[in-house]
């Protein structure tokens, strides 16, 4: 669970960075900002940056809940063939 906490907190860190860049940008182009707009464009963003900087993390995540579903599947396979043995 370590790395899903690792990239949740690594993606929130980016879309907060982004809102700041986006809004600052917003607030120094025009008089009012528009906070929905805002919101979107910090969510396109940061979408694409996680995509191409978290790259490492997201493996590794990955790579957890792989190997955690191969656990699992092995663990039912076992069980099954156990229980195919008792008929």
């Amino acid at each position: 669970m370590k790395e899903f906490w690792i990239y949740t907190a690594l993606r929130a860190g980016l879309f907060v960075g982004a809102f700041c860049v986006v809004g600052g940008v917003w607030l120094l182009l025009a008089d009012t900002v528009n906070v929905l707009w805002v919101i979107v464009i910090a969510f396109l963003v940061s979408g694409v940056a996680s995509y191409v900087l978290l790259e490492r993390q997201r493996s590794a995540f990955a790579a957890k809940v792989e190997n955690r579903a191969g656990r699992i599947t092995e663990k039912y396979e076992e069980m099954r063939s156990k229980e195919d043995g008792e008929d």
